[in-house]
Formats: C-alpha cells, sequence, structure tokens
C-alpha cells in the first residue's frame, strides 16, 4: 500500500521563492484591498467573515503567539480557489487591524496536474508583496498511477497534499499549515462520517497532526461558503479550477453538499442550527463509554 504521507523522493520537486522575504502588513493589506467594492452588500460580507474569523481564532487558540516568546509562524495554503484567496485577504486584515500576531508565509503546492496555470498565483502574491512559497511536485502521477480513472482521487489526493505540506511547514519553521475549509466543508464531513463511516466526526477548528508538532488550523470554520463567495466575487480573484478532482462526477462530498442546499431551502436556518449542535455536545446523551463514565453513573454520583 502507497505511503501517502511520505510522496515518492524519485520525482522531481521544486521551491520557489517570492521576491519579498518579510511581510510589510500595511502594503499587503492595501493591496489585496485596493479593487473592493464599496457597496453596503460587500462591506456587510467582509465584516462578517472578519468577525467569524476572529471569533474562531479566539475561541480555540489558534494564535498561539501570546503564550511564546516570540510570534507563531502560519503556512497560509493557497490551492487558487475562493477559499484559500478569501482567507488569505481576511488574515491580512486581522494583522492589519493587529488582531492577530502570527507571522504569515503563503504556499501553493503546483501538483502538476495538465492545464495548471503556473503564473497566476506567483503574480497574484507579488502584487501584494507578499513572502510566498511555490511548491511543485508531481502528486498528479501518483494519484492517476495508484488509481483506476472509474475511482475519485479526492481522498488520496488530500492525504499526500497533507503530508507535503506537513513537510514544507517544518522546513520553513511554521507552527501551523493554516486552510480554507468552512462551515459547509464541516457539515459535509459530518455526514460522510456519519452515513458512510458510521461515526461522529467533522473537520476540527484546530488539529495536531500524529507527529505532534504541526498543527491544522481552520478560521473559516463558522463562515457559510455563500458568503466566501459573494465576497471571492466582489474581490474578482483570479480563481483556479481544480482539474485533478473536481470533473469528476459522482463524488460523495457533491452528495452531501446538494442534501445540505435542499434542506436549507426548505427550511431556512437549518446549517446555523446544525453549526450549533458541533460546538454544543452531551456527551451523556450519546453511546460512546470512551467519552462519557456510564460506569460511574449511580444515584448519588456527580454529574459531568
Amino acid at each position: 500500500m502507497l505511503d501517502t504521507s511520505m510522496p515518492d523522493t524519485s520525482r522531481p520537486t521544486r521551491a520557489v521563492y517570492g521576491a519579498v522575504s518579510e511581510l510589510n502588513v500595511e502594503k499587503s493589506f492595501r493591496a489585496a484591498f485596493a479593487g473592493a467594492p464599496d457597496s453596503v452588500t460587500f462591506k456587510k460580507v467582509r465584516k462578517r467573515l472578519v468577525r467569524q474569523a476572529l471569533e474562531t481564532i479566539q475561541t480555540y487558540g489558534l494564535d498561539t503567539s501570546a503564550s511564546r516568546d516570540k510570534p507563531a509562524r502560519w503556512l497560509v495554503c493557497l490551492s487558487g480557489g475562493k477559499d484559500s484567496y478569501a482567507l488569505l485577504s481576511v488574515l491580512l486584515e486581522l494583522k492589519y487591524l493587529g488582531a492577530i500576531q502570527a507571522e504569515l508565509l503563503a504556499c501553493n503546492l503546483d501538483q502538476v496536474q495538465p492545464g495548471f496555470p503556473k503564473d497566476i498565483l506567483p503574480d497574484y502574491l507579488d502584487g501584494l508583496q507578499m513572502p510566498y512559497r511555490i511548491e511543485t511536485e508531481d502528486t498528479y502521477s501518483i494519484v492517476t498511477d495508484k488509481l483506476p480513472e472509474t475511482k475519485t482521487y479526492c481522498a488520496l489526493c488530500s492525504r499526500l497534499r497533507r503530508g507535503i505540506l506537513y513537510r514544507i511547514a517544518r522546513e520553513e519553521k511554521c507552527d501551523a499549515i493554516v486552510l480554507g475549509h468552512h462551515l459547509d466543508d464541516a457539515l459535509e464531513t459530518f455526514f460522510m462520517n456519519l452515513f458512510h463511516g458510521g461515526r461522529l466526526a467533522a473537520m476540527p477548528p484546530k488539529l495536531l497532526n500524529d507527529e505532534g508538532d504541526v498543527m491544522v488550523l481552520r478560521p473559516f470554520i463558522r463562515s457559510e461558503e455563500a458568503d466566501i463567495e459573494k465576497f471571492a466575487a466582489g474581490m474578482g480573484y483570479p480563481i483556479i479550477p481544480c482539474t485533478l478532482c473536481g470533473s469528476q462526477d459522482g463524488l460523495q462530498r457533491m452528495l452531501m453538499k446538494q442534501m445540505l442546499t435542499d434542506w436549507e431551502q426548505k427550511n431556512p436556518g437549518r446549517k446555523a442550527k446544525m453549526a450549533h449542535a458541533l460546538s454544543t455536545v452531551r456527551p451523556s446523551h450519546l453511546h460512546d463509554p470512551g467519552i462519557f463514565m456510564f460506569n460511574d453513573l449511580f444515584p448519588g454520583s456527580e454529574k459531568t
């Protein structure tokens, strides 16, 4: 079985860095929002995303700078999709406002899939005067070699990509990789685990890897995809479509997405209720003896 945590080192890998090595927060922030719309609608969406990201960072302790003798260092992962572009913009605004102290390094993994435009992200990041690292590693060939065309690539691709990002984080002395997953992603994952994995689990806002040296952070985990779509459309990002797995039909995640969309249309506010449920868990009302000590429960015992 393929060891997906360690990419095949016989395949070529290449790192390219931006011209700027240190972030000038004010310059990058102003460049990021130079063409932002001035409409009331856009400003409301922008304010909501910034507020939700800050609430997530504070609630779950994502920025560990205050507990250290130096700022945390974050590897902000950019795929070229709307979520990661929006995440970088919001983090720059939070940096500009002084709400977070973590240092930011943007990173893109070029997986050498056919048709991937190699200049879009470097040009965008150079325009922001943003420090970045572009890593080229041919995971596309690994995935297509290992899986037939009838199988979806998402799981294997994700595991390969995550292993490479952990390696880059270590090389760049980063404490965490920061991903653009949002509330819809978390709910879709919850139902995929429920229906297909037989367990209750979603996407956590903060996760420590198995080796215990790199965290995975998701500041957008309370934000709805619809808001990110509106924000990205207003910002006019140069979106890069995923040609590796996004074009495959029959993905289970797409089925979950459609299910949630249908529910929300029939019962507006249902996603918000489910989001509240993810952070309001009562272990005593579930059936897992690993998280609630049923054997210690008897008349006169303390409830926990």
